[in-house]
C-alpha cells in the first residue's frame, strides 16, 4: 500500500511537558486508522500538528511524500489536508445547500461575499446539488442548519470537508455528542467513504473503530504504544492496562 501521510519521530514539548514523545507512525492510501487514547494522551496535540496549528519541537511530518512539517495551515489544505472538529463550525443561519455551496466556493476561488455573486455560478450550485444528492441531507437541503440534529450538523460538516476534495481527512471526535441511533447513522456513512478517502480518526466511541478502522493505532502518555488490526487491539494486555480496561468494555 502506499503511504500518504507518515511522522517520524515527532515531538512536540510544553514547557516541562512533552505531549508528543517520538510519534512515528504512517497512514496508508485509502485507509481508515483510527488512534485511540485516553483523556490527556496527547491525541489533540498530534492532530493539532499535523494540520499545522502547532509546529513540534522535533520531527517531521510527510505529506504524499513531500515534508511539510513548516507548512502553514493553508498550504496543507491545498495540498489535500482537511479535517472536522469536535465541535461543528458551520454556519447556522444558514441552509444545509448554502453552507455546501460556500465549501464548493471556497475550494474553486473568487469572491467569497457568497450570496451576492453566487446566483450566476452555476458550476458552483451543480457540484453542491451533485454532492447532496449522494447524502441523506440532500433531502433535508433547504433546512437551515441550527434547525438541524446534532448527527446531522456533523454529517454536514464531513460533507463540507469533502467539498474540498481531500486526499486524507482527519476527523476529530465525529461521534462526540451523538446519541445510539446518531452514531450508527455516521459509521455507515464513513463505510461509504472507504477507498474513496483516506482517514485519520480521532475518537472514543470503540465500537465504532471496531467498526471502522482498517489499522489502530493508541497513544497513551504522548507515545503510540502498539498499532494493530482491531483483532490485535482488542486483544492486546497492554492495551487493556492503559485504555480499553475490563473485557465487558470490548464487546
Amino acid at each position: 500500500m502506499t503511504v500518504i501521510l507518515e511522522t517520524q519521530g515527532l515531538v512536540k514539548r510544553f514547557a516541562g511537558l512533552t505531549a508528543t514523545d517520538n510519534v512515528s507512525f504512517t497512514l496508508e492510501e485509502g485507509h481508515i486508522h483510527a488512534l485511540i487514547g485516553p483523556n490527556g494522551a496527547g491525541k489533540s496535540t498530534l492532530i493539532h500538528q499535523l494540520c499545522g496549528n502547532l509546529l513540534p519541537s522535533e520531527g517531521r511530518i510527510l505529506f504524499a511524500g513531500q515534508d511539510v512539517t513548516r507548512l502553514a495551515p493553508a498550504a496543507r489544505v491545498a495540498l489535500g489536508l482537511g479535517r472536522t472538529f469536535q465541535v461543528t463550525s458551520l454556519l447556522g443561519e444558514f441552509t444545509v445547500r448554502q453552507n455546501m455551496a460556500v465549501a464548493v466556493q471556497a475550494r474553486l476561488g473568487g469572491n467569497l461575499r457568497i450570496f451576492d455573486r453566487m446566483t450566476g455560478r452555476r458550476e458552483v450550485w451543480e457540484e453542491t446539488d451533485e454532492l447532496l444528492g449522494k447524502s441523506p441531507l440532500g433531502k433535508r437541503a433547504d433546512i437551515i442548519v441550527d434547525d438541524l440534529s446534532q448527527g446531522e450538523r456533523k454529517q454536514l460538516e464531513l460533507l463540507v470537508s469533502l467539498a474540498g476534495r481531500p486526499k486524507v481527512l482527519l476527523l476529530d471526535e465525529p461521534m462526540a455528542g451523538l446519541g445510539h441511533a446518531e452514531s450508527l447513522d455516521m459509521i455507515e456513512v464513513l463505510k461509504g467513504l472507504r477507498g474513496t478517502v483516506t482517514i485519520l480518526l480521532v475518537e472514543h466511541d470503540m465500537d465504532a473503530v471496531f467498526a471502522l478502522a482498517d489499522r489502530i493505532s493508541v497513544l497513551v502518555y504522548g507515545r503510540i504504544i502498539m498499532t494493530g488490526s482491531a483483532e490485535e487491539i482488542a486483544g492486546s494486555a497492554d492495551v487493556r492496562e492503559a485504555y480499553l480496561g475490563n473485557e465487558d468494555e470490548l464487546c
